[in-house]
């Protein structure tokens, strides 16, 4: 009777541990699969996130300053802002260096010249040259920007006045095209009148420096003769008031 009693013991024991191995079965082999899984994704390479592309920005600015006198449009900038509306200033600097570019044909330069009379100045319009006239069959050439279309002039006037950092005042005629215009403006870099100025008789025209050197050598005013700054300068050192001026 007890040997019965083992035996049957023993029975159930063994049969519920024939239930338990497929289920330790089953288990050991998600497990190795769940490795296997994590060990081939181990594997796969890792997508860097994508860099955020640089949007282009826009490079506005400027225009001739003298063209407030025609009315036309765009109007000149003082100090970052056209008379009538608002402009960007901002560019790219490569972009500023490239327009403010100056060919060298238009440079001060010592040349041999012989057409006026020494201590004069010659102003050749065709060309974008000015010459302050010297002894020896020589004269300083300097480049220059001309009246626009329309604005061309030509004939004989003398220095009548020189000016540092000349006030602009816009004449009448200007006001009555340009309402927009100030009424008065004093000398500084953001004049359009530049670092100085040889005035022309009683005339409205001027020999005259500007802040937008990469005009010169062309024909963008409204009649005055504009120079380079230093040039203008240099200029200003020589002639005298009273120095004959000849505009071809």
């Amino acid at each position: 009777m007890r040997n019965r009693i083992v035996f049957s013991t023993l029975g159930v024991v063994a049969f519920f541990a024939a239930l338990q191995a497929p289920e330790q079965a089953v288990a050991g082999s998600w497990l190795a699969s769940a490795s296997d899984q994590s060990s081939l994704e181990s594997l796969l390479p890792v997508q860097a996130p994508t860099a955020p592309q640089p949007q282009p920005q826009s490079a506005l600015g400027g225009g001739f300053l003298e063209m407030l006198v025609t009315g036309g449009d765009p109007g000149p900038r003082y100090g970052g802002r056209r008379y009538g509306r608002q402009v960007a200033t901002t560019a790219a600097p490569g972009q500023i260096e490239m327009r403010r570019e100056v060919s060298p044909l238009y440079r001060r330069q010592v040349v041999e010249y012989s057409g006026g009379q020494p201590g004069s100045i010659v102003v050749d319009t065709q060309n974008k040259f000015l010459y302050y006239v010297e002894n020896g069959g020589r004269a300083i050439r300097y480049g220059i920007g001309v009246g626009r279309p329309g604005f061309e002039w030509s004939g004989v006037k003398t220095v009548s006045r020189k000016a540092e950092w000349p006030d602009w005042t816009p004449p009448a005629e200007m006001v009555a095209r340009r309402p927009d215009l100030p009424r008065f403006m004093p000398g500084g870099p953001e004049n359009p009148l530049g670092a100085r100025a040889l005035y022309l008789g009683s005339s409205l025209y001027r020999i005259h420096g500007t802040n937008e050197p990469y005009t010169i050598g062309q024909n963008v005013s409204s009649g005055c003769i504009r120079m380079m700054n230093e040039d203008v300068i240099d200029l200003y050192d020589r002639a005298n008031v009273g120095t004959r001026v000849v505009v071809r």
